[in-house]
């Protein structure tokens, strides 16, 4: 696998991008724009990683733990409760980021063992 090739790696990109801008742009409900703002960015800065050094496996895990932590974001930041945009688009980027990042891992490891010599 070549790199900047990877679907997988750029919708963590945009996934990243779409968060942090929302977390910007929209209504601010409780502790809403730090943790899309910081997540949205580090996303970003993993999938570009990523798609830079495709045989790395550990940043694909700190791509699914992202993912994860945007997922429970909501609750952890106090912005659950309003049920309003800056929630769903945590709930969901954080969903589709940890999808892609599961999705990636296995093909990771075969890059990897391809590259590393044993």
């Amino acid at each position: 696998m070549s790199r900047w090739t990877r679907w997988e790696d750029w919708v963590a990109v945009a996934v990243g991008l779409v968060v942090a801008l929302s977390g910007i742009f929209l209504e601010r409900e409780g502790a809403s724009l730090v943790w899309m703002l910081v997540l949205g960015v580090l996303l970003v800065a993993s999938g570009l990683v990523n798609l830079a050094m495709p045989g790395l496996v550990a940043t694909e895990y700190v791509q699914l733990g992202l993912g994860v932590l945007l997922f429970i974001a909501p609750w952890i930041g106090g912005y659950a409760y309003e049920l309003g945009p800056t929630a769903w688009i945590s709930w969901i980027g954080g969903a589709v980021a940890a999808i892609v990042a599961a999705l990636a891992i296995r093909p990771a490891m075969q890059m990897h063992d391809r590259t590393v010599p044993h």
